[in-house]
């Protein structure tokens, strides 16, 4: 990641995973604020609107008033929810969802979360104007839009982003990473992809915030077709055996090929946008033709 560290206000209560977070994000460019259990975070985050660029959340802590607050006072940042894939929302729509034990994956989820906060602007209030979205102030609107928009251009200008498109950081591509931080990562992803393949069916929006996880980590850590069709036969493989020990039928198995094709279909769409479009042509960039007139 380019730019000045990313400072990250953690609202992540139990003292056992706060500190596994913080391992997870000791070697890169982030800067973790634990907020006092007894704070209310809407006074800290009020008071100082400028110092946070993201925000670390554990599942379950947020009580709904201080949602409700945070949201109507345009107080949402860039959010990763470190609990079970349950489909639950606990702050706004372009957050960030991560079990616990799949924590090897926490900064790509950060990387993630931003990219999502960027490109949909504040969801849960009023809302960014496209042209808010594309780094232009908002015409009219609450108070608070002002901040908003530094709050939009503080993260570009931290992380490297132009525009709202992706940009990734290949020292952290998985074929770059030390060899045990490699294995570490495909043992986490194989457990996200777990995760989605057990919920597909029977509990979309958990499997919607699966499926996310594992897409966005498979964007930013450059993993390979081969790896993710691999990850997807090695569990289904895994389940078949299973259910031939218990005296089960698998045939159902190949209606899970669908889980796969959604993960490439998602996976596309992030590679498109991570490709600006072109800029218009004017007089200045089209070639002069080189056919003359007889």
């Amino acid at each position: 990641m380019a730019g000045q560290p990313l400072t990250i206000v953690s609202l992540v209560r139990d003292p056992a995973l706060a500190q596994a977070c913080g391992q997870w994000l000791r070697e890169g460019p982030y800067r973790m604020e634990a907020l006092d259990p007894l704070a209310d975070p809407v006074v800290i985050l009020e008071r100082k609107p400028e110092s946070f660029d993201a925000l670390l959340l554990e599942q379950g802590v947020l009580a709904s008033e201080i949602r409700q607050s945070l949201i109507e006072r345009g107080l949402l940042l860039p959010a990763v929810v470190i609990g079970e894939v349950s489909g639950r929302v606990e702050l706004h729509d372009a957050e960030v969802h991560l079990p616990p034990d799949q924590l090897e994956q926490l900064s790509y989820s950060l990387d993630a979360a931003v990219a999502r906060f960027l490109r949909r602007g504040l969801p849960g209030t009023a809302g960014l104007g496209q042209q808010e979205v594309d780094g232009g102030p908002s015409a009219g609107g609450p108070a608070d839009e002002g901040e908003r928009w530094k709050l939009t251009n503080r993260l570009r200008g931290r992380l490297g982003y132009l525009g709202v498109y992706y940009k990734r950081d290949p020292a952290r591509f998985l074929r770059n990473l030390p060899s045990g931080e490699r294995k570490e990562l495909l043992r986490s992803l194989t457990r996200t992809y777990r995760d989605l393949l057990l919920s597909y069916f029977r509990d979309p929006a958990s499997a919607n915030q699966a499926l996310e996880s594992f897409v966005n980590t498979a964007f930013f850590s450059d993993l390979t077709i081969t790896n993710t069709v691999e990850i997807h036969m090695n569990l289904i493989d895994g389940f078949a055996k299973q259910l031939q020990l218990e005296g089960h039928q698998n045939d159902f198995l190949q209606d899970y090929r669908l889980a796969l094709l959604d993960v490439m279909a998602h996976l596309c769409e992030m590679y498109r946008r991570a490709v600006p479009p072109d800029p218009p042509l004017t007089s200045a960039t089209v070639p002069a033709s080189s056919d003359h007139p007889s």
